[in-house]
């Protein structure tokens, strides 16, 4: 997950945090956090597919206007620390899939709004304050802090560099400008290509359950919030879907946005590869079956699979168990006794976690297909968009006539330094700890000092590890200004929050803005939906009763224990604005910073010149591909590589393409490239600049037989800084469905 905080002089912390890193070797989910310091938008015309019905209903007067888009933002893919399990180590060596971003634009006639999903780990503030920018310079007052959000689909495996927060620059090795330009290219292009689609439509939602998709994580948290609460639910995870469909106004699909509740960490923390994990499978899988005879990434049907309350939700649905016994892991705790919470590891449904990967998002994309084809509740009425920016160290929230509460500065617990099921942390650190540890303690005194006495009253019963709030050197450790945000169209409310709301945190947000907006006629019978991770993020908001106990997410709850009652009063004043048509008298609240950038620190070196072996260039081949494969092999072969990061902005292009001969014409058709399932461009590093490129294309059993082969593009940069361009080309194969293929 994620981290930040304040500080005090930089030299002296940089040193501070150095030897305390080689002391404590790739920290956790936090500890190591302190202790370390194009797609041109094609032709947009539909392509009607035979399965979407026919609208039987005659389009009404005042549609909307509706704009899709796609845009590739994966950044660099070589030697950059992946964002998400928070490990300096953990650095990325090529691609599995693309990352993109996903564009939605709706206008009633007078007001529009925007919906942004992007293959990464989470909305930065950062990232929106330098989107908005871009997009003022292009649009004006068009798209705005008050209509756009931004939401990432929450993938550990894209790359980190896009924050402007000391305790998330320290787990990214700084600010890293290639990293957040691609996202920012990324997401504004993906805008520009809605809105010069945007054209007459019509939409619809529907919504089902989706089984054997998620497992909470943390089931003894849950279980501490009231009886009768949780009596109203028939699972400790949401199994909702909610789908939005569009189309034109003759029926033709345009677009269709889902949001359900998992963690996309199928893809474990052992991965090196970018990779937009079963979310991202979920949008290639819908996208491949609409735009057919297109690449992936291309074609103008998009598909938008989004985050939701998904704080406690994981993927891994058999469950933690200690891989030393095959028995079941600690209940309280998620420890083992061999092996302690390193032992207790939670597995997905399939053998490894490219087939975990699959499976769930195989689940997302089905459902989210029959809610489609089946869709024919149709939206009506007008767009709203409210937005505040709050002081989240300083929100009091009335119990009643004589008593409140308030929240606190940010701060992180001992647990959190734990980790989950899902990417357990380092050392002695365990899950459900209300009582901190005087050795880690003192070790963070001695480094950071200790938090004060009012920031330890304000987060009871969580021991604090690193009172985030009270740091601010180099810069902020911890945001303190952060956005709430609500969207209607029509009946459907669509709340931003800020972070990782909990299965129970985000059924509750989701009441209490039903409950606002269903006192007006226009929102009876109102569809709200959580939308997770969107336009900052602020780590876990767990219910107060699930904060008591400690484990991972209440300790990275970061403003107290009446963190939720606070958002669950600002998100209802948004909504009561919008039932009764005060949009207008919110007040705006308190500026968020942007800081300069040459206060923002980078600790990524420039990576060396690239070197190839003695009597080789770069592009030969290393190890030849097979002559014959069957289907369902795995077809390899590794190139004479430079380094990928030489290849710049790599949006809009591929590392690798896999190509099948046409005899007819004497040609060859690229039927696959890096942004494929069945490709993996696997960047092995090498020493003193030598590198290698391996690629693999997993032969799918529908693949034609014929004549293949596989090319790899790359650039080397030589010791005078030139960088030059190389193809690598493998021998021809055969692809057959067995080797008696003559």
């Amino acid at each position: 997950m994620a981290r930040k905080t304040k500080c005090c002089r930089l030299n002296a912390l940089e040193i501070s945090l150095l030897v305390l890193f080689l002391l404590m070797t790739a920290v956790s989910v936090g500890l190591i956090t302190v202790l370390a310091l194009k797609l041109d938008s094609e032709k947009q015309e539909a392509t009607p597919t035979p399965e979407e019905p026919i609208p039987t209903v005659n389009p009404p007067e005042n549609n909307y206007l509706i704009g899709v888009g796609r845009a590739d933002c994966t950044g660099p893919v070589a030697d950059l620390p992946m964002m998400g399990y928070a490990n300096t180590m953990q650095t990325a060596r090529g691609i599995h899939t693309r990352l993109f971003s996903r564009a939605f634009i709706v206008d009633d006639g007078s007001k529009r709004v925007v919906f942004v999903t992007a293959d990464i780990g989470m909305v930065s503030q950062r990232l929106r304050l330098e989107v908005l920018q871009a997009l003022k310079a292009k649009y004006g007052d068009l798209y705005r802090q008050d209509n756009v959000i931004m939401s990432g689909t929450h993938t550990h495996s894209g790359v980190g560099g896009y924050f402007q927060y000391t305790l998330f620059m320290i787990t990214s090795k700084g600010y890293i400008k290639p990293s957040i330009q691609a996202i920012v290219s990324g997401i504004v292009r993906s805008i520009d290509v809605a809105h010069r689609n945007l054209r007459p439509g019509r939409i619809f939602i529907n919504k089902g359950q989706l089984v054997d998709s998620n497992l909470n994580r943390s089931p003894h948290s849950y279980m501490n919030n009231p009886e009768e609460e949780r009596n109203r639910y028939e699972s400790t995870t949401d199994k909702q879907i909610v789908i939005m469909k569009f189309t034109d106004l003759d029926g033709d699909g345009m677009g269709l946005l889902s949001w359900f509740a998992v963690h996309p960490v199928s893809m474990n923390n052992t991965n090196r590869m970018i990779s937009s994990d079963n979310l991202g499978y979920a949008s290639y899988a819908f996208e491949q079956e609409k735009n057919i005879g297109f690449l992936p990434g291309q074609g103008p049907f998009v598909a938008g699979f989004s985050s939701s309350n998904l704080g406690d939700s994981s993927p891994n649905i058999r469950g933690p168990v200690c891989m030393n016994t095959g028995e079941k892991c600690d209940y309280l705790n998620s420890s083992c006794p061999v092996g302690g919470k390193k032992a207790c590891i939670a597995f997905g449904p399939g053998e490894d976690m490219f087939e975990s990967t699959r499976i769930i998002g195989e689940n997302m994309y089905k459902k989210a297909k029959e809610l489609y084809s089946s869709a024919t509740h149709e939206l009506h009425g007008p767009v709203y968009a409210a937005h505040q920016w709050v002081n989240m160290t300083d929100e009091t929230v009335p119990f009643n006539s004589t008593h409140t509460a308030r929240t606190c500065k940010p701060a992180l617990g001992h647990s959190f330094a734990a980790g989950t099921t899902d990417g357990g942390g380092e050392f002695d650190f365990t899950q459900g700890d209300t009582d901190g540890d005087p050795f880690w303690d003192g070790i963070r005194d001695a480094i950071v000092g200790p938090p004060s006495n009012e920031t330890t009253a304000c987060h009871e019963p969580k021991p604090i590890l690193f009172s985030t709030g009270e740091m601010d050197s180099p810069l902020p450790w911890h945001p303190a200004i952060v956005d709430v945000q609500i969207i209607t169209v029509g009946s459907l409310a669509i709340v931003a929050v800020p972070g990782e709301f909990t299965t129970m945190s985000g059924r509750r947000i989701r009441e209490a803005v039903k409950k606002e907006l269903e006192v007006t006629e226009s929102f009876t019978n109102a569809e709200v939906v959580v939308a997770g991770l969107c336009n900052i993020y602020t780590h876990y908001i767990t219910t107060y009763e699930e904060y008591q106990i400690q484990r991972y997410e209440g300790a990275s709850t970061i403003f107290g224990p009446h963190t939720l009652s606070a958002y669950i009063q600002r998100y209802r004043g948004l909504a009561k604005a919008i039932a009764h048509g005060t949009i207008g008298e919110l007040a705006k609240g308190p500026e968020p910073p942007f800081f300069d950038e040459d206060k923002l620190f980078n600790q990524v070196k420039d990576p060396v010149a690239d070197v190839a072996p003695v009597d080789t260039t770069f592009g030969d081949v290393v190890e030849q591909v097979n002559p014959v494969c069957k289907v369902g092999e795995i077809a390899s072969v590794t190139f004479v590589a430079g380094n990928p990061r030489h290849s710049g902005d790599i949006r809009d292009t591929t590392f690798v393409t896999v190509e099948r001969f046409h005899n007819d014409t004497n040609s060859w058709e690229i039927v696959h490239t890096d942004a494929s399932w069945e490709t993996r461009f696997h960047w092995i590093k090498g020493l003193g600049g030598r590198s290698q490129s391996k690629v693999e294309w997993h032969i799918p059993l529908t693949a034609q037989i014929g004549t293949y082969r596989i090319q790899h593009f790359g650039h080397f940069k030589d010791n005078s800084n030139i960088t030059t361009p190389y193809v690598g080309t493998s021998d021809a194969f055969k692809v057959t469905k067995s080797f008696y293929y003559y």
